[in-house]
């Protein structure tokens, strides 16, 4: 079974940076594609980024393109999202998910979820 823990979250002023981190449990990491979500309250979850298991190949929301870049370490098992240019706007639980097979946007369509990290873009 594939767990996957976050870090890194936490309060920025906008305009500032953060660079969250997932570690996942085991060492067939390099098989799945990884990708980042995120819930503010009251809304409902969305797509952050995607990255394939090559490493390759890499997919963004509009809303966050050209601010955060995607990338991992298969040899640390771990995945991350370098978040520059902050807004508040971007505030929300952030979570990295992994699946097994192509990269998508959906979120139901991945099977193991880490529990998730806070961060807060302040004004």
């Amino acid at each position: 079974q594939v767990q996957l823990a976050e870090s890194g979250g936490g309060l920025v002023q906008a305009g500032g940076s953060l660079r969250l981190s997932c570690v996942a449990s085991e060492s067939t990491f390099s098989r799945y594609t990884m990708a980042w979500f995120r819930q503010a309250p009251g809304k409902e979850r969305e797509f952050v980024s995607v990255i394939s298991f090559v490493g390759g190949g890499t997919y963004y929301a509009d809303s966050v393109k050209d601010r955060f870049t995607i990338s991992r370490d298969n040899a640390k098992n771990t995945l991350y999202l370098q978040m520059n240019n902050l807004k508040p706007e971007d505030t929300a639980v952030y979570y990295c998910a992994a699946r097994l097979g192509a990269s998508v946007v959906g979120p139901y369509s991945y099977e193991y979820w880490g529990q998730g990290t806070q961060v807060t873009v302040s004004a």
